[in-house]
């Protein structure tokens, strides 16, 4: 839909698949797809990691720096206890 799929009166269109949509902003949708990542070794990391952006977003600011130093050091680092090899430098 080239409205996002948002409908006029503020509902969502029946026939929106994105990945947001269903793994994001549908609860259920977004905790199977979250059991999905957790269950396959090549994707837990994946996984992970979301789970560990979703507390830095939750964070108190004081608290940003230091969560923002661990997820860098697990996950983006060679050698890191999760590093996500997927990722770019530049992430």
């Amino acid at each position: 839909a080239q409205n996002g799929g948002v409908k006029a009166g503020g509902g969502h269109l029946e026939e929106d698949t994105s990945f947001r949509w269903q793994c994001v902003e549908q609860p259920i949708g977004k905790q199977l797809f979250q059991r999905f990542l957790e269950g396959s070794p090549g994707l837990a990391a994946a996984g992970a990691l979301w789970a560990e952006l979703e507390a830095y977003e939750r964070c108190e600011e004081q608290e940003r720096q230091a969560l923002a130093n661990g997820i860098r050091g697990k996950f983006f680092s060679p050698g890191g206890a999760q590093h996500c090899s997927f990722l770019s430098a530049a992430a």
